[in-house]
């Protein structure tokens, strides 16, 4: 799957969301790197699973699932000849006890969870090793009972240390007066009395060290000397015998890497699995019948991350139709169902319980393709509709009879008109090639194509015209309405802006208008005298996509007005050339972008363009008129508000009253 589309329908959120109910390392790994499946059998089969997994946990079953600890080290380091430690062994005796404990416990699962059950019988008992280990270590600690060698030194050990304990029993009754406190210290490994340092010569023996205030200092005393040798001799051998208890233990377990590995894994699997029915019982998932053949049918789907917030949806695709078309209001639900129907067959895939009722149904798809969201960006120059074509020929690259497509907003961002052609032909190449699609859109023109071609359909999510609330239920075989001035007016929009937008509705849009400012609601003669191509509603059109702009005839950039051939008496001469002013809109080929004129065109030719912020300076025969800036502007308006920052126009104007010590302009670097 594209991971373009994972990451837009949320699954990475549900692959996180998983890895929290998973206990040990590997679970949580295989959660993170969980992907859909496009066997449809073996999807069947992981439901299932999943499915034995939660109906344990939902009757009260407490699954001795072992937690791994310290086992991911043991993995990683098993057989590369490094020698375990007694915390080492410690950890893979706890993790061999707890794997007989969930064999035990998964076998007398095995008549209401054979297939769980299944996995835990593959598991090996490894008796033997763990003997052997809790034979040698107890308590993070080699036993003396490890080696015949081992009990021989430390007992005489233990004789050594009496003697010592009886020696220095005798040395402080005897040096009491003279020490500095009753209280045996040791320094570097040895013991030392801690003597006043006027009596230290009445002690027999070497001065280890000295308080910091020179009061005190710590002698060994002679008698121990000997002692103390032997004692660290006998270390040395204790030391030298457990690394060789350890080694012995570390060859046993590598003789095991097998058994080990096998264990683990299926450990990890396990582990998997139950965190997939635990998540699914936070949402109240459940299994559904899988086909390859499209067809798709659910009650009461919700979106995993809403919940019970969300209006449960009723879906079905692929019996009559494989083509959905649905309609609405703005915030009415349509994004929600998409993005339910994707993520839901995703999860599907996944071998993951859905939140859906009983006896669903759904389709496995080898991609799923969407296009949802504005996907506009200025790092990379896309506008809303360059990042739908973007879209759009990638999913053409990919689509077939196994495609799930999912458009939300079809024939936005460009010309009404343009898009609803380019979004009908999309349908029908897509339907053509055999994919499933589910579309949303405004646009009227869609909706009868899908009413009237076979293989599609038309759905509208509710909405009560009473209270002028969505009702977020999908009903399909209708279509529906925008509501779009319902909504504006409730949202506080005035009452004779939707009149008048009513108004432009029914009788169309002019060619030219004269706005007044009393903003009379009468709609002009379209076919009066003084009709003009660039109307104003285009000039507002073309300031929010200046990026796709195209330059236009010489006969508007010199003022000529078209006329029909049988009036001549209304032609007029053309009017030559003009000079580019500040505050025209210009459009430079070469770069495909727009800009305003900021500065006059200079010796060479170089006219200043503000393009997206910054200052370029480009020769007059790379530029053409777009819009003159009589026409974008009234005829005393102020252009710094259009070219110079607010704070910059606060500081000129600051500037023309008085003198401001400090007080600096920046204008945008030229380039």
């Amino acid at each position: 799957m594209n991971e373009k589309t994972l990451t837009s329908l949320g699954y990475p959120q549900i692959q996180k969301n998983v890895a929290a109910c998973a206990l040990s390392y590997l679970g949580k790994r295989y959660a993170r790197d969980m992907k859909p499946m496009v066997d449809a059998s073996l999807i069947q089969m992981r439901l299932e699973e999943t499915a034995e997994a939660a109906a344990l946990i939902r009757y009260g079953a407490s699954v001795p699932i072992p937690s791994l600890d310290g086992m991911e080290t043991i993995m990683d380091l098993l057989g590369t000849g490094y020698l375990f430690t007694e915390r080492d062994f410690s950890h893979l005796a706890q993790f061999l006890r707890s794997c007989a404990q969930l064999m035990k416990y998964m076998e007398g699962k095995s008549e209401v969870a054979p297939t769980v059950s299944r996995y835990a019988s593959s598991m090996i008992w490894m008796e033997a090793l763990l003997s052997e280990i809790e034979r040698c270590i107890h308590s993070g600690r080699i036993q003396d009972q490890a080696s015949k060698e081992l009990i021989r030194i430390r007992k005489k050990m233990t004789v050594n240390e009496e003697r010592m304990k009886r020696k220095l029993d005798s040395l402080i009754s005897k040096h009491r007066s003279i020490m500095q406190e009753n209280v045996i210290s040791q320094r570097g490994g040895r013991t030392v009395l801690p003597i006043k340092k006027e009596f230290r010569k009445h002690v027999k023996g070497s001065v280890l060290d000295e308080s910091g205030s020179g009061q005190t200092v710590y002698i060994e005393p002679a008698e121990l000397v000997g002692l103390q040798m032997e004692l660290v001799s006998l270390q040395a051998e204790e030391s030298r015998e457990e690394m060789k208890i350890l080694g012995d233990l570390t060859s046993l377990a590598e003789s095991y890497n097998r058994e080990i590995s096998l264990n683990t894994e299926t450990v990890g699997i396990l582990d998997f699995l139950f965190a997939k029915a635990k998540y699914a019982a936070t949402m109240d998932g459940r299994t559904v019948r899988v086909n390859a053949n499209g067809r798709v049918r659910l009650h009461h789907a919700r979106h995993p991350f809403m919940g019970s917030s969300m209006v449960p949806l009723d879906f079905a695709i692929g019996q009559t139709y494989s083509s959905l078309i649905i309609t609405g209001p703005n915030t009415g639900g349509k994004t929600v169902a998409l993005k339910t129907l994707g993520l839901l067959t995703l999860m599907m895939q996944s071998g993951l319980l859905v939140p859906v009722a009983e006896d669903g149904e759904m389709a496995v798809y080898h991609e799923v393709a969407v296009d949802i969201g504005d996907g506009q960006s200025l790092e990379q120059a896309l506008s809303t509709f360059s990042a739908h074509i973007r879209n759009m020929i990638s999913i053409l690259e990919q689509a077939d009879s196994s495609t799930l497509v999912l458009i939300d907003e079809m024939a936005s961002g460009t010309d009404p008109g343009e898009g609803v052609g380019l979004s009908i032909a999309m349908l029908e190449e897509l339907h053509s090639r055999g994919a499933t699609v589910i579309a949303t859109t405004h646009f009227g023109e869609i909706k009868h194509f899908a009413a009237a071609t076979p293989g599609f359909e038309n759905a509208r999510m509710e909405f009560d015209t009473v209270s002028l609330q969505p009702l977020y239920r999908l009903r399909i075989g209708e279509a529906g309405d925008s509501y779009a001035y319902s909504i504006a007016l409730k949202l506080g929009m005035p009452q004779r802006i939707i009149e008048r937008s009513k108004l432009i509705s029914d009788q169309g849009v002019p060619q030219s208008q004269s706005v007044s400012s009393s903003f009379s609601p009468t709609v002009p003669n379209v076919n009066s005298p003084s009709t003009q191509i660039n109307s104003t509603a285009e000039h507002e059109h073309l300031n929010k996509t200046q990026n796709k702009m195209k330059p236009v005839s010489p006969s508007l950039q010199t003022g000529t007005k078209k006329q029909s051939a049988d009036r001549p008496e209304t032609l007029e001469p053309t009017a030559p050339a003009k000079a580019f002013r500040k505050g025209d809109r210009v459009y430079a080929a070469y770069l495909n972008q727009s800009g305003i004129v900021c500065d006059v065109e200079d010796s060479r030719g170089n006219i200043g363009v503000m393009l997206r912020g910054r200052k370029v300076k480009i020769h007059k025969k790379r530029l053409t008129l777009h819009i003159s800036a009589d026409e974008l502007y009234p005829g005393d308006y102020d252009l710094d508000i259009v070219l110079e920052t607010k704070e910059n126009r606060k500081k000129r104007k600051l500037m023309s009253r008085k003198h401001v010590e400090g007080l600096k302009i920046e204008l945008p670097p030229e380039e």
